[in-house]
């Protein structure tokens, strides 16, 4: 296609735009992946502008720095992981300033990138990829001789860059949804273990950011003991998945290290406070012996599990909390023992389960107790996601582990 000039003729200038604007957002474009989408993008930018080389570099948000995503004429871009820190040369400075950016003489610009000037380009034109008020990058056009870019190519540039945000809004959304998933669901087991004298039950529902920090864990130990974790990381989305899925790992190897749940806790403080300072969970971790009399138990500031032994109504376990997972370095922790006689139930939970917005998390708690029975977990378990759950979206994620000792 010809390069965007100005003219005098409006309706040629609008004709054109229109057809410009048809050929960025059209359907070609709704099924493909990420680096589909921006190849093809960027290609048919590339023609309709008559430049030598289009760029579009991605926001990494954690290390403040744009990242090559893909590009046409300059590839190596790409192929070289080239990135550019906020304010820093000519896309930096586009994402800095959120305006589009005119270098007519590369040559004298001062850029960070040398991959710019190592192919020879001349004059530079950016915009940023704004996208609901957030900024997602940066697209930039370039040519091998000297250009005066006009303001319809301006206007041109900015709609590509806005149709390629709105997109790569969406599918970071769908691609961080979807890894978040797969990375829950490797980690959550699809069911506990089966252990000889022992019948466990467990579910497992996302609020509604999806995925988040919530888990449990059931594992067997070397001297026979089995290990019981319910825990929760602040926090939702792929962040609290992956700082989950990292304590979930620290916390079953200091476990082979250690039967004593507080100096397990004590560790998994110790180490989270030091590689991931900004990271903060409530744990309850478990120990119970082979045939489950008793299960010894340590909290970092996790809700009290509830127990209900046959003939008795069920009621929280009375043990005091330590500090949360990620706060207070060497603050003592506890080890308390529970007595689970034939029949006798454990249920452990996280806060989505019992807190509502307008009614105090003792009412909640209160609500659970009343659910919990004596019974078979499977049984105990529907009937506490019916009480309280029922047909309501939990805002928070809500994880379930009932563990019973076989009846005698």
């Amino acid at each position: 296609m010809a390069i965007l000039e100005n003219s005098a003729d409006a309706g040629t200038g609008a004709s054109r735009m229109l057809e410009n604007i048809r050929a960025i957002t059209d359907e070609a474009f709704a099924h493909m992946r990420m680096d589909e989408f921006l190849d093809t993008l960027l290609e048919r930018v590339r023609e309709i502008l008559g430049v030598d080389t289009a760029v579009v570099l991605l926001l990494d948000r954690q290390r403040r720095i744009l990242v090559a995503a893909a590009a046409k004429g300059i590839e190596e871009e790409v192929r070289q992981a080239a990135q550019v820190p906020l304010g820093y040369g000519f896309a930096g400075r586009v994402a800095k300033e959120l305006r589009p950016v005119y270098v007519p003489d590369v040559s004298v610009a001062g850029l960070y990138n040398p991959l710019l000037m190592e192919r020879g380009l001349r004059s530079l034109l950016g915009v940023p990829l704004i996208s609901g008020g957030r900024m997602l990058g940066v697209l930039h056009v370039g040519t091998l001789a000297p250009r005066r870019f006009t303001t319809d190519d301006t206007e041109f540039l900015q709609l590509a860059a806005s149709r390629a945000a709105l997109a790569v809004q969406s599918l970071q959304i769908r691609d961080e949804r979807s890894g978040a998933m797969e990375l829950q669901h490797s980690l959550v087991p699809a069911a506990p273990p089966d252990f000889p004298g022992a019948e466990m039950s467990a579910r497992y529902r996302p609020g509604k950011a999806d995925v988040g920090g919530d888990w449990y864990d059931v594992f067997p130990l070397p001297s026979g003991e089995i290990g019981i974790v319910m825990g929760d990381v602040a926090g939702h989305g792929i962040g609290a998945a992956v700082v989950m899925g990292r304590m979930r790992s620290t916390l079953r190897a200091y476990a082979l290290d250690s039967d004593d749940p507080a100096e397990v806790l004590r560790k998994l403080d110790r180490k989270m406070q030091h590689f991931e300072p900004d990271a903060t969970a409530t744990v309850v971790y478990g120990v119970c012996d082979p045939g489950f009399e008793r299960v010894r138990l340590s909290s970092a500031g996790h809700l009290p599990p509830v127990i209900a032994v046959p003939g008795e109504p069920a009621r929280t376990v009375d043990a005091k909390p330590d500090v949360l997972i990620g706060i207070g370095a060497g603050v003592p922790r506890r080890t308390m023992t529970v007595e689970l006689p034939p029949g006798g139930l454990l249920c452990f939970y996280t806060d989505g389960l019992v807190e509502r917005r307008g009614a105090s998390l003792n009412t909640g708690i209160d609500r659970l107790c009343a659910a919990v029975s004596a019974g078979p977990p499977e049984q105990v378990g529907a009937a506490v996601m019916a009480a309280l759950i029922g047909r309501e979206q939990a805002e928070d994620d809500v994880a379930l582990l009932i563990v019973r000792r076989a009846p005698a």
